[in-house]
């Protein structure tokens, strides 16, 4: 469980958004992400998806001796203008290695950031990622049949943007942390890689992610900001209304908007066993 020290330290931060915030952040999980990342080693760096310089993926766990395993492809966040797959660090890396310790075939991605790449670069970074595992995931002991999607921010916007370029999207699930799908106005850092806010409805993955028929696991932060709060809101409220049911979901309490997908592999296993039990449904 998150420690009480953890979660007072995370409540005092609020829930702004910045370098300062996320370095604070930082440092509290590092302690215990530091050990993973020597424990779990990458085992293929800057893996090629496409010609584009950011076009690189990293691969984590697998074995090509067993039978084929699950593969979790991480999206990072980056309010679309920045953030980094760090094999050499762990932030982001860490989701990675954790898919690892479960025994599956973990992948963590780059993707093209604006303003010199717009929309719809990040969804189809995504889907130009998932085409290379579904040719090269067995190569590495992965299953190209069960592939499941795990993005967080700006990562989960890009993965549901994959089912809103291809709704035929070939995953077995989604797992979408604290996105934004188009229930509130945009940010003007949003316009950046959307365009005019005229554009930014049309643009939005919320009619994809209401419609899917993929499974789904939809999580939100306590200390979340309100924005991304009324966002998963509005698409649960959605889902019910559209398919009689509720999606699988997470609220993670004594969390913000950076800590979500950070902590996963730390002794607060709350969203990591919520993520787990999904991925073994998915691919059962």
């Amino acid at each position: 469980m998150t420690s009480h020290s953890h979660a007072e330290a995370i409540r005092q931060l609020g829930r702004g958004l910045g370098p300062d915030v996320l370095e604070r952040c930082r440092a509290l999980y590092a302690p215990e992400q530091e050990p993973l990342a020597a424990r779990v080693p990458v085992r293929s760096a800057d893996c090629a998806y496409g010609s584009d310089p950011r076009h690189r993926l990293d691969l984590y766990g697998g074995d090509r001796r067993g039978d084929p395993v699950p593969v979790v492809l991480f999206v990072h966040g980056g309010g679309f203008l920045k953030g980094d797959k760090a094999a050499d660090g762990w932030p982001n890396a860490a989701v990675g290695r954790w898919a690892a310790e479960q025994g599956w075939l973990g992948a963590v991605m780059n993707y093209r950031l604006a303003p010199e790449h717009v929309w719809p670069a990040g969804g189809e970074d995504v889907l130009a990622a998932l085409d290379w595992l579904a040719a090269h995931a067995a190569e590495w002991g992965g299953d190209a049949r069960r592939i499941v999607v795990l993005g967080t921010s700006a990562g989960a916007v890009h993965a549901a943007a994959a089912m809103q370029l291809r709704p035929d999207l070939a995953v077995r699930g989604l797992v979408l942390l604290s996105g934004l799908y188009g229930y509130t106005p945009p940010d003007p850092r949003d316009l950046l890689y959307y365009g005019a806010a005229e554009l930014y409805p049309a643009r939005m993955p919320r009619a994809a992610v209401e419609a899917t028929a993929l499974p789904l696991l939809l999580a939100c932060a306590e200390f979340d900001p309100p924005r991304f709060q009324a966002e998963f809101l509005g698409l649960m409220q959605a889902r019910l209304d559209r398919h009689g049911s509720l999606p699988r979901t997470h609220f993670a309490s004594g969390h913000n908007h950076y800590t979500m997908a950070m902590h996963l592999g730390t002794a607060d296993r709350r969203l990591a066993e919520e993520v787990a039990g999904f991925v073994a449904q998915c691919c059962a």
